[in-house]
């Protein structure tokens, strides 16, 4: 039986970024202090969307990617923190489960919206 080549000599991987970008996406929403938003269209509630980010593979470098990404943080919250913490996140997530590492990272904070009020109790008549 003959030998297989190495691995990495038998072919190549490419990763479309889409995938990069959900991924990007799935692990800033998972910070805490980051929040999904209500979609609505005409006034009519579509659903909810989390972070959302571009993402451009870089020059030279297959595996570099340049970030940006746009999140809605709770309010009120140390906003430098959070955001360090999704620029860990992501960064780590995406050398965890594509081998892409972060070239350039820029975050907008969209929005920040505080703790959603609670009903008042209903009374007895």
């Amino acid at each position: 039986m003959t030998e297989l080549p190495d691995p990495a000599d038998r072919g190549a991987l490419d990763i479309d970024p889409i995938v990069l970008r959900k991924v990007v996406e799935y692990a800033a929403d998972q910070v805490p202090g980051t929040l999904r938003q209500e979609r609505r269209v005409a006034g009519i509630d579509v659903g909810e969307s989390g972070a959302r980010a571009r993402v451009l593979p870089g020059n030279g470098d297959p595996t570099a990617v340049d970030v940006r990404l746009e999140v809605t943080l709770r309010y009120p919250a140390d906003i430098r923190s959070v955001v360090a913490e999704v620029r860990r996140a992501v960064d780590a997530e995406l050398v965890r489960i594509t081998g892409h590492k972060v070239r350039s990272f820029a975050v907008t904070v969209a929005g920040l919206r505080g703790a959603p009020a609670r009903p008042a109790p209903a009374r007895l008549q």
